[in-house]
């Protein structure tokens, strides 16, 4: 995995429930080696680094035996703080970002603001209640709370139409990647704290 000095991070975290250990790179190529012990989150992780062109490595085992919740929301946690600390000063980042992603009759957008203020606000259903034998869609929306609020974004997530919550599922994470790509991207020409207040907090 490429690693950058500034743009890299690797965060471990251990409680009761999951013991998870999360490498990121926002400036990687989108490799991708993830095994979270939950193979639809696993499918979703996998287009969250290739769309957001982040080298991700991922290790997660967790109490799926009660349900995947815990380990799902754990996930976007420490995603989230591997996000926040690999942008280090925030120097330079474009700050804003927003995409549309669709699949099939599915519709999703995100948009963020890399603004050190947590906050986020989800509108849309997922028209099936699971996801395959035992995902419940209702994560979806729990992972991006976890990751948001942990990186610091301000996001918002619209699912504009869809029919089939797989589908609504993966255009919501490739919607998200694209978005915090285009977010955390810098501007070498310009290195300043993109904020009136000259900070990001």
């Amino acid at each position: 995995m490429t690693t950058h000095a500034m743009r890299a991070r690797t965060i471990d975290r251990n409680t009761n429930e999951t013991r998870i250990s999360v490498t990121l790179d926002l400036d990687g190529s989108g490799t991708v080696d993830v095994e979270s012990g939950v193979p639809f989150l696993d499918h979703m992780l996998s287009a969250l680094g290739r769309h957001g062109q982040m080298d991700l490595r991922l290790r997660c085992v967790g109490d799926v035996e009660i349900e995947p919740h815990h380990s799902v929301e754990d996930c976007g946690i420490v995603i989230g703080q591997a996000i926040r600390e690999a942008l280090g000063d925030r120097k330079g980042i474009a700050r804003y970002g927003h995409a549309y992603a669709p699949l099939d009759e599915s519709l999703a957008r995100a948009v963020i603001d890399v603004s050190g203020r947590p906050y986020f606000f989800w509108s849309g259903e997922m028209t099936e209640p699971m996801i395959g034998a035992d995902f419940a869609s209702s994560l979806i929306e729990e992972f991006w709370r976890a990751l948001a609020t942990n990186a610091g974004f301000t996001m918002h997530i619209d699912i504009l139409r869809t029919r089939n919550a797989h589908h609504a599922a993966e255009a919501v994470f490739k919607a998200g990647a694209l978005a915090i790509h285009n977010a955390t991207r810098v501007n070498r020409s310009t290195m300043d704290i993109p904020s009136t207040k000259g900070v990001l907090a």
